[in-house]
């Protein structure tokens, strides 16, 4: 599972033009399945998300997570994470989950995310979405569970 985590003033996911999900301070994770992925895979971006020590303390220091500052997360999927471009122009996507499976397997992580944390929103899956955000720093992290599973 990859994931890009941003640290945001705000963000917002829309759908033909109609706000879907927003949040304020927190992070935006854009998340993408690989075919292989589990349940581990799930609860280490979970733990890791929520976890990640990037906002300020009283010091300006990055000691505080997500958690910590009572923030907020909004989740989208991304299944370009997976995109492989070292081949010719066009990207391969043979590592991404099906969107079949997918799709189960997002809404299973989005349900494991909100038992593990209270200020949960997503984006709609397959959808063409927009998302506006206001990068906060900038500050962005790149997970990916299969270089620690």
């Amino acid at each position: 599972m990859r994931a890009v985590i941003q640290r945001v003033s705000r963000a917002s996911v829309s759908i033909d033009g109609s706000t879907v999900s927003s949040i304020n301070r927190g992070l935006l994770i854009l998340v993408a399945f690989h075919k292989e992925d589990t349940e581990a895979d799930s609860d280490y971006i979970i733990s890791k998300s929520t976890g990640l020590r990037i906002f300020e303390d009283g010091n300006h220091l990055m000691n505080l997570s997500v958690s910590d500052i009572e923030g907020e997360i909004l989740v989208v999927s991304q299944f370009t994470l997976y995109g492989d471009a070292r081949k010719g122009k066009r990207p391969s996507f043979s590592n991404s989950m099906p969107p079949d499976g997918a799709q189960r397997f997002y809404d299973d992580f989005i349900a494991r995310f909100k038992n593990n944390f209270n200020s949960l929103k997503s984006g709609v899956f397959g959808a063409d979405m927009e998302i506006s955000l206001i990068n906060s720093g900038p500050v962005t992290i790149i997970l990916d569970s299969s270089k620690i599973l």
